[in-house]
């Protein structure tokens, strides 16, 4: 049995590529190199499966949200100006007298300290000791927080508890620079971000081995993926542990064989495939001019013609004056309004595209496109459709 280098050294020996002129035949490299990739594109494209851990959640198991208030102080003249924003001067006298240092009737014009909001997300089986990243964005009229240091500040729950403490440098992607005259500004310098940046102090009690049953929730709700999710896990399991309660909604219970071990059960369903059903949409973003296309986007046979009309209208007053030395009686000089009206009509304009029922996605580009429009009169034209009944997907304008 010989293998696949040796066949193909074999085929070359043969002068596979040559033709009987002794020329390099081109065309027979391309194909035999293309054709493998190209079978390979179409394999992709038919098993287009996601993970069971890639379409659901589990149930209980998420993040919580926690927000701080505090201080970034060592800003180079860009933080806070305390007369616009008083609340920065209160938290900073508060903090130099948990410190005792007493500044109640001092005038404060200090311009390196920021009053920042710190939001962090903690994992629900974070423990103690452990750190999260956090976010830090200026809610007074500071500059820039480039250099600044975030000084202890506790971060708090839904409920009002202490989960963490959040403390360090801020990493910062913008800059702001320029001058009297004129001034440039990169991303947001306002914001930032301190990786590691908060130690957890409080954990999260989820007890998730004492379950005997667990909800997977979509992230997409769908009726045939949830059929399908639910299918993949009783043909795994070899019994019905799993029933759709809804949409977005699995009910799964724990087997036998997996009593008290609910992390072993997980890891075996969540890596079952399953091929996740989708709404046809079309979603649009009108500012942008961003169109993205669902693969299950259909339309009937339709007609399209787009035209681009432009008015354009030139004001070009003149001055009239009398001749010279006319005596007759009224002669002044007046500003004649002079009045331009052009209309130019695009020539992509007088394209007519024919779209036939049923065609797929790239079908329906390519007819787009025929048009030499842009993206924005692409998207009038996809509402026009959906008006006229022939698209028949769903169009969210974000």
């Amino acid at each position: 049995m010989l293998s696949r280098s040796e066949k193909c050294g074999k085929m070359l020996k043969k002068n596979y590529f040559y033709s009987n002129t002794n020329t390099f035949n081109f065309k027979k490299l391309v194909l035999f190199i293309i054709a493998p990739v190209f079978y390979l594109g179409m394999i992709h494209f038919a098993q287009a499966e996601s993970r069971i851990k890639d379409l659901v959640s589990v149930e209980g198991v998420r993040d919580n949200q926690l927000v701080g208030y505090g201080l970034v102080v060592g800003l180079n003249g860009t933080g806070d100006t305390l007369r616009n924003s008083p609340f920065t001067q209160q938290s900073l006298i508060a903090m130099l007298e948990r410190m005792g240092v007493n500044t109640r009737d001092a005038v404060m014009k200090s311009v390196n300290t920021a009053a920042v909001m710190v939001t962090a997300n903690l994992n629900a089986f974070s423990r103690v000791g452990s750190r999260v990243d956090i976010s830090v964005s200026s809610i007074g009229d500071a500059q820039d927080l480039r250099g600044g240091t975030l000084i202890a500040t506790p971060l708090l729950g839904a409920d009002g508890e202490v989960y963490a403490v959040a403390q360090g440098s801020i990493q910062i992607s913008g800059y702001t620079a320029g001058g009297n005259a004129e001034t440039i500004t990169q991303g947001v310098p306002t914001a930032g971000r301190i990786p590691n940046g908060a130690l957890i102090e409080k954990e999260l009690n989820y007890a998730l081995n004492n379950n005997d049953s667990l909800n997977l929730s979509l992230r997409s709700p769908d009726f045939t993926t949830a059929r399908r999710i639910t299918t993949a896990i009783n043909n795994f399991m070899g019994q019905n542990v799993a029933l759709p309660l809804d949409p977005a909604t699995i009910e799964v219970s724990i087997p036998q064989g997996y009593a008290g071990s609910m992390f072993s059960f997980l890891t075996d369903i969540e890596q079952l495939n399953v091929t996740p059903d989708q709404l046809a949409k079309v979603v649009v973003d009108e500012r942008s001019g961003i169109i993205v296309i669902g693969k299950e986007v259909k339309v009937s046979e339709v007609a399209i013609a787009q035209g681009n009309l432009t008015i354009r209208v030139t004001e070009t007053p003149q001055v009239s004056q009398p001749a010279p030395f006319t005596q007759a009686p009224g002669a002044q000089t007046q500003v004649v309004p002079r009045t331009e009206v052009t209309v130019e009509e695009d020539e992509a304009g007088k394209k007519f595209a024919i779209l036939e029922e049923g065609v797929n996605l790239q079908d329906l580009v390519d007819g787009l496109n025929a048009l030499g429009i842009n993206p924005r009169d692409m998207i009038a034209i996809l509402q026009a459709l959906k008006v006229s009944g022939a698209l028949h997907a769903e169009i969210e304008v974000m």
